[in-house]
C-alpha cells in the first residue's frame, strides 16, 4: 500500500524573522518597536484597495498633510475630499472614508473600534480591511487576505483550484498559519513576501523563507498559481463628451449626482453611457445646448471593472449668450487649472484628448 507524503508544514515565526529583516518602508507603516496609528492604518488600507503602493504613496501624504486626524477628515466638506481622491478610482471608496470618518470622530470620540466585529460595522469598511486594522493597529489575532497573501497560500499548498472559486480555501489556509502573537507583523510579511518575493511572475523562491516547505516549488507549478477562471468577455459601452468653451478660455464641467459610478466627482458634461454607439444627431439631441457641435477625431477608451468605455468628444466655442443657457450649476474652470479641478481618470483622458485635438 503507497503511503501518502507528508507536507512539511510553513512556520510563521520564520516568516516572522524574514520580516523583522526585510520589511518594507511605507509611510503608514509604524517604525519597529513603535505602536501602529489606526487612522493612517485604515486610510492606507482603504486606499490600497484594488490599487499599487506606489500610486497611493502621494495620495496617502496630501490626505495626511490636509487632513492630520479623523476628526479632521470628518469637518472636511465631502466635496474636497473627492477631489483630493480623483485619480485613484472605485469613488464609492472615498465617500464611505468621508462617511466613515464622520461616524469615528462623531460616535466613537474618534478611536476606531479595535475588533473585527465592531470595525465592520462602520461604513466603508468589509471583512479584509476590518482584519487588516485590527491586525495591523491593534495587534488582534485576524486573518489577512489580500491578493498577494492568496498567491502565497496557493504556492505554498499547492492549491490547483481557479480563483474566484478557491478564495475560501485559501482563506482557511491562511487561518492556520496567523499565529497568536504578533499579528500585524505577520500579516504585513506576508503581503511583503507576495509583493517582493512572491511575485506574479519570476517569483525569488531561493530567498524565500518558506521555499522549503513549498509544494509549489516541489511540484514545479509555482509560478502557474494561483490559476484563474477564465475571464467572460467584458461589454463595451458608449458615450459622448461635450467639451464647451467659454469665450474667457473657462471650460465648462459639472458635478455628478453624489451616489452611482462616479458619484459626486467633477466631470465634463456628457450623454449616458449605453451599448449602442451615438450617432451625431442623437448626439446633438442629447446635448445641453442646441448648437453646431463638431465631433474632434478618435475616441477616449476606458475601463471600469465592469465594462469597458469608448467615449467621443463634441465641442463648441460658446457665445456669451449660450453661456448663460447652459444650467446654474456649471463649474467655469480655466483651462490652465483643468489639471487641478479633480477629474477622475476618464474625464481627465477627455480633457487632454480635447485640448490636444483643438490645440
Amino acid at each position: 500500500m503507497k503511503k501518502s507524503r507528508k507536507l512539511a508544514s510553513p512556520d510563521p515565526q520564520a516568516l516572522l524573522a524574514w520580516y523583522d529583516r526585510h520589511r518594507r518602508r511605507l509611510p503608514w507603516r509604524a517604525l519597529p518597536g513603535r505602536t501602529s496609528d489606526p487612522y493612517a492604518v485604515w486610510l492606507s488600507e482603504i486606499m490600497l484597495q484594488q490599487t499599487t503602493v506606489t500610486a497611493v504613496k502621494p495620495y496617502y501624504e496630501n490626505f495626511l498633510t490636509r487632513w492630520p486626524t479623523v476628526e479632521d477628515l470628518a469637518k472636511a466638506p465631502v466635496a474636497d475630499v473627492m477631489t483630493a481622491w480623483a485619480g485613484l478610482g472605485y469613488y464609492a471608496r472615498a465617500r464611505n472614508l468621508h462617511k466613515c470618518a464622520g461616524v469615528v470622530a462623531s460616535g466613537h470620540a474618534g478611536m476606531f473600534p479595535d475588533t473585527e466585529e465592531h470595525l465592520r460595522k462602520l461604513p466603508g469598511i468589509g471583512p479584509y480591511t476590518a482584519a487588516a486594522v485590527a491586525a495591523i493597529a491593534f495587534d488582534k489575532k485576524a486573518v489577512v487576505v489580500d491578493g498577494n497573501v492568496e498567491r502565497v497560500m496557493a504556492r505554498l499548498f499547492a492549491i490547483t483550484a481557479p480563483l474566484p472559486g478557491s478564495k475560501e480555501t485559501l482563506r482557511a489556509l491562511a487561518a492556520t498559519l496567523t499565529p497568536e502573537q504578533r499579528a500585524g507583523d505577520y500579516a504585513q510579511g506576508v503581503m511583503d513576501l507576495g509583493a517582493t518575493v512572491c511575485t506574479p511572475k519570476s517569483p525569488a523562491c531561493v530567498i524565500c523563507p518558506w521555499a522549503d516547505v513549498c509544494e509549489g516549488r516541489k511540484l514545479g507549478i509555482a509560478e502557474t498559481l494561483p490559476r484563474k477562471a477564465k475571464k467572460v468577455e467584458t461589454p463595451l459601452r458608449h458615450g459622448v463628451a461635450f467639451w464647451m468653451v467659454r469665450a474667457d478660455g473657462c471650460v465648462a464641467l459639472r458635478r455628478r449626482p453624489p451616489k452611482g459610478l462616479l458619484g459626486g466627482m467633477t466631470e465634463v458634461p456628457g450623454t449616458d453611457w449605453r451599448a449602442e454607439k451615438w450617432t451625431d444627431v442623437e448626439a446633438a439631441e442629447a446635448a445641453p445646448l442646441r448648437a453646431k457641435w463638431r465631433a474632434l477625431p478618435g475616441v477616449i477608451n476606458h475601463t471600469f471593472t465592469h465594462f469597458r468605455l469608448e467615449v467621443a468628444v463634441h465641442t463648441i466655442d460658446l457665445t456669451a449668450a449660450q453661456a448663460r443657457k447652459l444650467e446654474p450649476e456649471i463649474i467655469w474652470t480655466p483651462l490652465a487649472r483643468i489639471g487641478r479641478a479633480g477629474l477622475p481618470s476618464v474625464m481627465a483622458k477627455v480633457a487632454r484628448h480635447a485640448l490636444a485635438a483643438i490645440t
